[in-house]
């Protein structure tokens, strides 16, 4: 097959076939790698194997397919080789040089890879390239292709054919795990890379958000179907899962936020819906790259929440970092309990409950971007049995008392708060940034403590607990609440609480319930 040499692939079923890997010299058995059953029996001697441009994927999810294994390599280089054991749930993953390996494996010591939303294990395999025979041509192909599109060239003309079992030029695209909104223009930039989009339609079905979307040529929607389909948008969400679909042309009537025709400007917006902004197309083009996992997901899920047409960009007029915050609860209200809740989404800086009206406050985060976090996420939730409002405020800083001047410990300064989640870049604390919800995650729980401590500590904030789980190492937990605002309210009262020996309970909203 013409310009496939440098791409070998193999499918092999058992261990026995993995003979081809013990050279004479090494003295390494298969074992080393943990191929015997998957356990992690050998563990020790397999992390400390050196960088290698092959590494060694575990734990995959039993339907997972080449395809989806390449893809956890696509956005850090070249893949030239892939060896999946069916049976084991493992897989080799050859890339072109050591860099892009060193690179993947650093990237995903920080941010859990996830294949159909399980997650993978990946390290340095003791090989140091694969052999393979070339006899699985339809693997083959899907290399191929996904090399031509990562180098922006068309796959040769064999594997064309080898694809074109597929031959519709329009996918169908359901976005699992919605925890930011989605938009027309976001699918546009992020499809546009393996082809020219004509007509996108999105709309919801069964709750789920789905879309139709059209390239010029049937090989274009292959190649994207190939790269992005189990991808996540944004950091740990909104996972594309895109089919072909039976229709192989789109009837487009309107151009505004739930359909676009590219190739017909002139078409009306219908129901009066403007046409998305052109400056939010224009955030986007900078965090295009967020779709293989943005190292800033606060950012790109700053930016899709402009998207949603929820807040101005940063940027525009009023796009401090300060929120004016209002009707809260002023008998309970402190600048304690919403540096705590503000805290979840980004590092609060200062909080002014405003002395005139004591039911408001302005709060300062660290930057725009995280405002526009904290706004999407707590605007409209209940705080002391109130439904809070959180908007952006025109002012660009919130300022301290006048010394000497007694606010009655209505401002704090909290700049140097120990407290803050995202002073380190790439902290765990970046992938984790849920909506409020019943269940909490627990983190940082000294080992005496036992389910009942901590059932009985979080009833004590006057909830009822429905729930609860410890994760293996009881480092851990989930607890979940009977509702969202009683599980708001324990993290206030809970976060940071001291469980003794200077150990202090870390509370965060969870994606998962029990």
């Amino acid at each position: 097959m013409d310009g496939i040499s440098d791409v070998a692939v193999g499918v092999k079923r058992g261990s026995d076939e993995l003979s081809m890997y013990n050279s004479p010299n090494s003295g390494m058995s298969s074992i080393s790698d943990g191929t015997s059953n998957g356990s992690d029996s050998k563990k020790l001697r397999v992390e400390e194997a050196p960088p290698s441009r092959v590494l060694h994927i575990r734990k995959l999810p039993n339907e997972a397919s080449e395809t989806e294994v390449i893809a956890l390599g696509l956005p850090f280089g070249k893949v030239t080789n892939i060896l999946t054991l069916k049976g084991k749930n493992q897989a080799f993953l050859e890339m072109g040089t050591e860099e892009a390996a060193i690179t993947m494996v650093n990237y995903y010591t920080t941010v859990t890879p996830h294949v159909r939303n399980v997650p993978v294990f990946i390290q340095y395999s003791n090989h140091k390239e694969l052999k393979t025979d070339a006899g699985n041509q339809r693997t083959q192909a899907v290399l191929q292709a996904v090399s031509a599109v990562q180098s922006g060239g068309s796959p040769s003309s064999d594997v064309q054919e080898a694809l074109a079992a597929a031959s519709s030029p329009v996918l169908r695209i359901i976005i699992d795990n919605m925890f930011y909104p989605v938009t027309l223009d976001v699918l546009q930039q992020i499809f546009s890379k393996f082809g020219t989009v004509m007509k996108i339609i999105t709309f919801t079905k069964n709750n789920q958000f789905q879309a139709l979307l059209q390239f010029s040529d049937p090989v274009n929607a292959q190649q994207a179907k190939l790269a992005l389909d189990g991808q996540n948008i944004y950091n740990s969400c909104c996972t594309l899962r895109i089919d072909f679909s039976k229709l192989v042309n789109l009837n487009v009537k309107y151009n505004n936020d739930k359909s676009r025709d590219y190739t017909r400007p002139e078409l009306p917006a219908g129901d009066g819906q403007p046409s998305i902004d052109p400056t939010v197309a224009a955030a986007f083009s900078k965090d295009s790259n967020s779709l293989l996992g943005a190292l800033n997901p606060l950012s790109a899920a700053a930016a899709a929440a402009a998207a949603a047409g929820r807040v101005a960009l940063a940027g525009q007029a009023g796009s401090s970092g300060v929120l004016l915050v209002s009707n809260l609860n002023e008998e309970m209200v402190t600048p304690q309990s919403l540096f705590t809740l503000f805290g979840v989404y980004g590092d609060v800086q200062r909080v002014k409950i405003l002395y005139n009206k004591k039911d408001s406050a302005l709060i300062q985060m660290s930057d725009a971007n995280q405002a526009q976090l904290a706004m999407s996420h707590l605007n409209g939730q209940k705080m002391y049995g109130k439904i809070i409002r959180v908007t952006l405020s025109k002012h660009q800083t919130v300022a301290l008392p006048r010394d000497g001047l007694d606010d009655q410990g209505l401002t704090k300064d909290y700049a140097n708060s120990p407290l803050h989640r995202f002073k380190k870049p790439g902290s765990k604390n970046f992938q984790n940034i849920f909506p409020p919800s019943a269940t909490l995650h627990l983190s940082n729980i000294p080992q005496d403590v036992t389910e009942e401590d901590l059932r009985l500590l979080f009833s004590n904030t006057g909830g009822t607990v429905k729930a609860f789980k410890f994760f293996q190492d009881r480092k851990m937990a989930l607890i979940q609440m009977s509702t969202v605002e009683e599980a708001t309210q324990a993290l206030i009262d809970l976060h940071n609480y001291n469980m003794g020996g200077n150990q202090h309970l870390r509370v965060s909203f969870s994606k998962s319930t029990i």
